[in-house]
């Protein structure tokens, strides 16, 4: 089984997932850390030199690799993956997959961003958390219908880390 955590920047995906995939004695893995690995670079480093179309192609690819992969994983998504292209369609049609969304509210995602915005390209020229919650909360509207496609929705305000992973195992069964 390969479990896909989905959500938006800032969800608790990488968090929830790596402590998830120890639980469940499986896999982990960080699709964005897995394209850093493979470029040398980190995200925004990637995103300045080589611009988002060339980040939205890698994704992809690690994206269908981890498809192929046998072994069973948790695997963390960028924010916008299930967003571009097919991907979200991909990932549903494979018989090994599990999607569940990391839900926030606007005003908690914002909280945890501000302070880390200039290391999360999408976000780094907002200067306001006023302006940060704009935007979460305009990419909310537009991702909203990739991200509720999962087949498990996780409402993770005001839970902590160990309540969510006790939530996810249950509904997985």
């Amino acid at each position: 089984m390969n479990i896909f955590l989905l959500g938006y920047m800032g969800s608790g995906k990488s968090h929830i997932g790596k402590q998830l995939a120890e639980d469940l004695g499986y896999k982990f893995t960080d699709l964005d850390e897995e394209i850093e690995i493979q470029e040398k670079a980190n995200i925004p480093e990637i995103f300045e030199s080589k611009g988002e179309v060339f980040f939205r192609k890698m994704e992809r690819h690690m994206l269908e690799k981890v498809l192929k992969s046998d072994s069973s994983s948790v695997i963390s998504l960028g924010g916008g993956t299930p967003c571009y292209g097919n991907n979200m369609e991909i990932i549903k049609e494979s018989p090994t997959a599990t999607t569940i969304y990391l839900k926030l509210k606007v005003e908690n995602l914002t909280r945890r961003l501000f302070s880390e915005k200039d290391h999360r390209p999408l976000i780094s020229h907002l200067d306001s958390p006023e302006k940060l919650e704009e935007f979460i909360r305009k990419h909310l509207f537009e991702r909203g219908f990739y991200y509720n496609q999962s087949e498990h929705i996780i409402n993770c305000d005001s839970k902590s880390p160990e309540e969510i992973i006790s939530e996810i195992k249950t509904r997985l069964g």
